[in-house]
């Protein structure tokens, strides 16, 4: 039997949703029988022994998280040479669950500069009571949480079906 499949979970999240998204994703990665290592994106990361990484980050503006893109950027030769895939968490509506979104042209880029396995958007989550110009006023008229379990744990099972052997 071999050993279950390391799957670093980092995150790179500015209110705290995308941080849940990360969870939310370590969670069925271990319900499917791997070793899910979450850090956040800003912190140091080794990826030694590590069989696959997932980068999560919200999106603002058609902007990936900075968090997430110094983090790939900081460990882009490690990526090359692993299973990556990057996940946005961003639509404050439900559109991400309608459909397939694609990533944003930064998005896109960051995967080919890591020859990426492929990217996932996931709805959002901003909280009423946000603070902070344009999140305050955003939160009047779409505040909600739209990370969809189900589709997280379905894209998840995609990727663990990747890391099994053949």
């Amino acid at each position: 039997m071999t050993d279950a499949p390391r799957v670093l979970v980092a995150y790179g999240s500015k209110r705290g949703g995308t941080e849940g998204l990360a969870e939310m994703i370590g969670e069925a990665l271990t319900a499917a029988g791997c070793d899910a290592v979450l850090v956040p994106a800003a912190e140091p990361a080794d990826l030694t022994g590590v069989d696959a990484v997932i980068v999560a980050g919200s999106l603002y503006a058609n902007r990936w998280n900075r968090q997430a893109r110094r983090f790939v950027r900081r460990h882009a030769e490690a990526l090359r040479e692993l299973p990556v895939w990057l996940v946005c968490s961003g639509p404050l509506d439900d559109s991400a669950a309608q459909h397939d979104l694609p990533p944003t042209a930064q998005v896109a880029d960051i995967a080919d500069s890591v020859h990426a396995q492929g990217t996932k958007t996931f709805g959002g989550r901003l909280l009423p009571d946000a603070t902070g110009f344009p999140a305050h006023a955003m939160a009047k008229t779409r505040a909600g949480d739209w990370r969809d379990h189900v589709a997280i744990t379905a894209w998840v099972g995609d990727v663990v079906a990747h890391l099994q052997p053949a």
